[in-house]
């Protein structure tokens, strides 16, 4: 099997790819692996898809940055039969991993490349993929807002994520959207926000889809109407913990589904973030893909889903 690394330079405050050499200089000889530093934006989807097309051998392909560079391997990998994807966290936001236990799980280089691979969903928006969540409205402003801000080596994930929330209480609590899940117009009018996730945290540290699962065949929806600036900062220290969908005090303002398709629309273009890339568009079509992605799980990491797999295997 053969190991690519695939280095974003300009993910997280500094070019990783001293750190990513270090980590595997001790394994020389053991490992037949490759490192790829990418040439900019969209340059690592080609890079995998390519290597996939070349061969038909076992390969895997590992992330070195942040979410959005995991978001390019996996559009490159998705669907590949032959190819895993894998994480080595060195972005200045890393939030699917935060479904298996952390950062710290996939920072042990070794554990990752002697991680397990394991059949996860995948989202299909449009004509591209997404792992870890998608938004529109308030989050996908601040998502944008962010990408410029990380532009500057102060703001890491979290230090973006807090001043971009208070810009867009300026310009992004009013937006009208229609939202239709398996079929069901669920929402139509002035909407806050609405998630579609796979895994549950986005923004460093917010629990945005506390249900989610990455082998269920299902999207978690999540909708807000829009409410007064004054609820809004109770509303997002419940979000950030991952309350929203059991509070009393949102449940006026939340629409909950958990469906296989989902759209998506407007009268006007609009910004969709697909774990953290931005998007503009009036219509979005999302479809889950059952087991569409092969991802690489660190040994020692787990999550509860992997104990309810093995609990069914044992009683198979």
């Amino acid at each position: 099997m053969r190991h690519y690394f695939i280095v974003n330079p300009t993910s997280g405050p500094c070019d990783c790819t001293p750190q990513v050499e270090k980590a595997l200089e001790g394994f020389r000889g053991q490992f037949d692996y490759e490192i790829y530093v990418t040439k900019g934006p969209g340059d690592a989807t080609r890079f995998v898809r390519e290597m996939c097309e070349k061969s038909q051998e076992q390969m895997r392909f590992y992330a070195c940055g942040g979410d959005g560079t995991l978001n390019e391997v996996v559009n490159g990998a998705a669907l590949q039969k032959h190819a895993a994807v894998g994480c080595f966290p060195c972005g200045s936001g890393n939030d699917f991993v935060k479904y298996y236990g952390g950062k710290a799980f996939f920072s042990d280089i070794g554990a990752v490349m002697a991680g397990q691979e394991r059949a996860i969903d995948v989202m299909r928006v449009n004509d591209k993929y997404c792992v870890n969540v998608a938004n529109a409205g308030f989050e996908s402003k601040v998502a944008d807002r962010m990408a410029r801000f990380r532009r500057f080596s102060f703001f890491t994930s979290q230090r973006a994520y807090y001043p971009a929330i208070v810009l867009t209480l300026f310009d992004g609590m009013h937006n009208k959207c229609r939202i239709t899940a398996d079929g069901e117009k669920i929402f139509d009018g002035d909407m806050l926000l609405c998630t579609m996730a796979n895994g549950e945290y986005e923004g460093g540290s917010f629990r945005a889809a506390p249900r989610a699962s990455v082998c269920d065949g299902l999207i978690e929806v999540c909708a807000v109407k829009s409410l007064s600036i004054l609820k809004v900062p109770k509303a997002i220290g419940i979000y950030q913990k991952g309350g929203h969908l059991d509070s009393d005090y949102l449940k006026p303002y939340i629409t909950y589904r958990r469906a296989r398709s989902v759209i998506v629309e407007a009268d006007a273009p609009f910004l969709m973030a697909l774990d953290g890339e931005i998007h503009c568009g009036q219509r979005f079509a999302i479809d889950i893909v059952p087991g569409g992605l092969n991802f690489v799980v660190p040994h020692g990491a787990v999550h509860a889903d992997d104990e309810a797999s093995a609990v069914q295997e044992q009683a198979v």
